[in-house]
């Protein structure tokens, strides 16, 4: 008979059951399989509780098959309990935070080594069965080792922190230089850490929240600025005498603040576009060709991010300890965790979940 674990399953829109599930088959010959420790709620997670299918697939996905009921699930860390027969890089017992972007390896920007813009790309905990369960089957080629002794905790973050990892590492040097973030959520917080670590001579925030304008400060910002009591533009021209930032990076994915984004650089100057919009933009194109600016999309991470945040993690450039808003166990994971988001966002970063122990 079967083993079965506890999942958070998606059924559809706000119809997320923690149910008893089949525990995965043997991982294939190039796949590992992992018991969970710790796994974050994105907000990929809550789009799709609250609106879904969004990235959830309703016809089976080119890579993996999928569609349809899904466990969520994609920032995570856990130990290996099991490996493939062609596995090499991972051994059984060791502690990993997988990344979550499986993908074909043969499309032209896999080859590149750019495999997170891969053109059959698939998120694990969207199209594939996710980490909100006791075990996982992912690709090996996708699973970044830690050293024993590193808070699984803190490897559940590195996900994410390599979101805002990537973005500081696509614009280039910053050394010295003045950077804007816009938005202290939890890509936002991990681009403010990132830049201060990667020697920003000075990061400004735009945030309205109360709470993130405090976890901003916390983390590093030397500057603070509220659309709701200043012209964010102006103030910005006024701190770099009437210039503009060196380079900004948009981590809200706002219809309004993706044209900000590139209004706060001085010509010649970078935007680095990292959050996940939902519409289209206005915007003058005109004021890239007038200015020499530039703007970058960056989706995701690759494993090169994930060592990168895991060596500021370990010598404490980056900190996780004031994104942890919250933890939960799974079968709470929909009042304490969707809920809880939903009726408190602003008072959240991440809320970490935890399977049964047993």
């Amino acid at each position: 008979m079967a083993q079965t674990m506890k999942a958070a399953v998606w059924h559809g829109k706000k119809d997320i059951r923690v149910e008893d599930v089949t525990v995965p088959v043997a991982p294939k010959p190039d796949e590992v399989q992992i018991k969970v420790h710790w796994c974050g709620i994105c907000g990929s997670d809550l789009h799709e509780y609250l609106a879904g299918p969004i990235f959830i697939p309703t016809e089976a996905h080119p890579l993996t098959g999928h569609s349809g009921k899904t466990i969520l699930g994609h920032e995570f860390s856990g130990t290996v309990v099991a490996v493939g027969k062609d596995v090499t890089n991972v051994r059984v017992g060791d502690l990993v935070a997988p990344d979550a972007c499986q993908h074909c390896g043969t499309c032209i920007t896999c080859r590149e080594g750019r495999y997170n813009v891969c053109e059959k790309l698939a998120f694990t905990g969207l199209m594939a069965d996710g980490a909100f369960a006791e075990y996982v089957n992912v690709p090996s080629n996708i699973v970044y080792v830690l050293p024993q002794g590193f808070s699984d905790e803190a490897a559940a973050l590195i996900e994410p922190l390599a979101t805002g990892f990537k973005a500081v590492r696509l614009a280039g040097t910053i050394l010295g230089e003045t950077a804007v973030v816009f938005g202290a959520g939890t890509i936002g917080l991990g681009t403010l850490m990132c830049a201060k670590a990667a020697g920003a001579g000075k990061v400004i925030v735009v945030e309205m929240s109360a709470a993130r304008k405090k976890l901003a400060k916390e983390c590093g910002a030397d500057v603070i600025l509220d659309p709701k009591e200043c012209d964010v533009i102006a103030e910005i021209k006024k701190m770099t005498g009437g210039s503009g930032a060196d380079v900004s990076f948009e981590c809200i994915g706002n219809k309004f603040t993706g044209p900000l984004a590139i209004d706060a650089i001085r010509n010649n100057g970078r935007a680095v576009i990292v959050g996940i919009f939902e519409e289209p933009s206005a915007f003058n194109f005109f004021s890239l060709s007038a200015t020499d600016k530039k703007v970058i999309g960056t989706l995701a991470y690759t494993l090169e991010d994930f060592k990168g945040v895991s060596a500021l993690l370990a010598s404490g450039a980056i900190k996780t300890e004031p994104m942890i808003t919250g933890k939960i166990e799974l079968a709470d994971i929909v009042g304490g965790g969707f809920e809880e988001l939903v009726n408190n966002k602003d008072a959240h970063i991440k809320i970490l979940v935890r399977p049964p122990v047993k």
